[in-house]
């Protein structure tokens, strides 16, 4: 069970810092990449420098430390019957961005291009309007405080609306930051619930066990 919960909390550490070194490290690798005005996923768009590199170095990794992580607190968290279905969709997340690896958009990432950007906007849509439904079925949870559940009905309402407004062309100029505040809020929220999470599951100290025998 120690070993279990400090395993979560490591990954939780883990997914943080290999979100910020793709994001970051990623747009490093690229000088005149934008965080404000284009999509994450043209960081390994298409026929771009270190696109495979940023893919395979940056998306992958996160996208398999963010869902062991969903896997690791399945059995803690407070879920159940249509929450719980709501808490698997967020699996959708680290899908998507492994997805986005595989299938890596063109530059500029067109509501049409290549086969590859076709798949890419399908896996895109599919996971942004499940995500929404994911959050709304979390709202659902058992025995959680009426503030609780307005919490995750509000960050579904922020998600849907954020990734409306990115792909609004009149405001194509800010959709980067747009999406990054549609992560930042949804998945810094789920960050924190999944260390609350670890902290609450914790056992007694050594101290204690004693104590109690």
């Amino acid at each position: 069970m120690v070993t279990k919960i400090m395993d979560s909390r490591r990954l939780i550490i883990a997914v943080l810092v290999s979100y910020l070194i793709m994001l970051f490290g990623g747009g490093a690798l690229k000088p005149e990449y934008s965080h404000i005005g284009q999509f994450i996923s043209e960081l390994n768009a298409t026929g771009t420098a270190y696109a495979q590199v940023i893919g395979w170095v940056g998306f992958v990794p996160f996208g398999l430390l963010f869902g062991l992580l969903i896997i690791s607190l399945a059995d803690v968290a407070p879920v159940k019957g249509a929450s719980r279905i709501g808490y698997w969709l967020l699996m959708l997340q680290p899908i998507a961005y492994i997805g986005s690896a595989l299938a890596p958009c063109d530059i500029g990432c067109p509501v049409e291009g290549s086969l590859s950007q076709t798949i890419h906007n399908i896996l895109g849509l599919f996971t942004y309007s499940l995500t929404t439904v994911a959050l709304l079925l979390l709202s659902l949870a058992p025995r959680i405080s009426v503030y609780t559940r307005g919490l995750w009905a509000l960050l579904a309402l922020v998600w849907l609306l954020l990734f409306t407004l990115m792909l609004d062309s009149s405001l194509e100029q800010w959709r980067g930051i747009l999406q990054r505040l549609a992560e930042w809020i949804v998945f810094g929220v789920l960050l924190v619930c999944a260390w609350k999470l670890s902290v609450a599951n914790k056992p007694l100290n050594s101290d204690a066990a004693r104590g109690a025998r």
